[in-house]
């Protein structure tokens, strides 16, 4: 029997979690439903040698170079004919049941051109992973804090603690930790983008779907576990989040212009500097009792910041 699925893990030296990320999918392929490929942009941490010796069913691609992750699925994408593409992170582990769960909630919604499944980090905590697209009405409305007048701006807004997580919805976009893409949604979006190395390939690739009539589907009766950012962690330390934040803010110039994307930094921006104020000023009512809250605002001030930079400057980041 033909799998239904072709899964994509790209892995770069996280050793550990690609064999346990591995083992939770050997029953889809014994059962037919999956192939595994491995792509190892270089690790030096005997990744490659894993895969060849505890792995022989799975079908490795060792590239002369980093491909990042878009480019790596690509690859994986243009050698396999499947119903469906799986692009996935090597940090994540299957659920029994949760491909199968996916399949048959994409049967059900035949217009979902990706969907995705619940995710938790370690310890259980759940990872808040679908949103909507970043525009000036949505990072306005988290900012004025009308979610939490109205239920329904929460739902749309995808914030934690405001929508109902155990909802099967249609969402903006999904992270890409783990997805399933239906081929024929696939190639009319042309995948990733092979030169869009790191960072936003999931939210560019929901909105290439958006364009060409697909929508993205969440499914939070698959469950997949996630070791959040091991890779990039190790690669970039905490930066990470800064470099996804400039990336997230180069597809908005490119892709609705540069005033969009400043017009988005300036509205988150606003919101945490009267947060920052508002907690400076209580901070000094009650010395300590608002340090965690001060921290954030000043992190997220920082983050966001790189959204007014130049349209080239921008650009670069992708």
């Amino acid at each position: 029997m033909k799998p239904q699925v072709a899964i994509a893990v790209v892995s770069w030296n996280t050793r550990v979690l690609l064999a346990a990320c591995l083992r939770s999918m050997q029953a889809d392929v014994e059962q037919d439903r999956a192939e595994v490929w491995v792509v190892d942009n270089g690790s030096s941490d005997g990744s490659p040698d894993l895969v060849r010796e505890e792995f022989p069913w799975v079908k490795l691609l060792v590239p002369d170079r980093n491909l990042g992750f878009g480019a790596a699925v690509n690859l994986v994408a243009r050698q396999t004919d499947t119903a469906w593409i799986a692009p996935s992170n090597a940090d994540v582990e299957l659920t029994p049941g949760a491909l199968g769960t996916l399949l048959r909630s994409g049967d059900e919604d035949p217009g979902a051109g990706a969907i995705a499944p619940k995710l938790l980090l370690p310890g259980g905590a759940l990872q808040y992973s679908i949103h909507p697209f970043p525009t000036l009405r949505t990072a306005a409305l988290s900012n004025l804090f009308l979610y939490r007048l109205s239920r329904a701006v929460g739902e749309e807004l995808c914030l934690p603690g405001y929508w109902d997580v155990d909802r099967p919805r249609r969402a903006g976009w999904a992270m890409g930790a783990f997805l399933v893409v239906r081929r024929e949604a696939w190639d009319a979006a042309g995948g990733f983008d092979d030169d869009q190395w790191m960072y936003a390939e999931d939210i560019n690739l929901a909105w290439k779907l958006k364009k060409r009539g697909w929508g993205v589907r969440y499914e939070p009766r698959a469950v997949v576990h996630h070791v959040h950012s091991a890779a990039l962690s190790q690669a970039f330390g905490d930066a990470w989040v800064g470099r996804a934040a400039s990336a997230t803010y180069a597809w908005i110039a490119a892709t609705r212009g540069l005033p969009s994307a400043w017009s988005v930094a300036a509205a988150n921006l606003a919101g945490l500097g009267f947060r920052y104020g508002l907690f400076k000023a209580l901070d000094r009512v009650r010395p300590g009792r608002f340090a965690d809250e001060l921290q954030a605002a000043r992190r997220g001030i920082a983050m966001h910041r790189v959204g007014l930079r130049s349209r080239d400057a921008l650009l670069r980041t992708r």
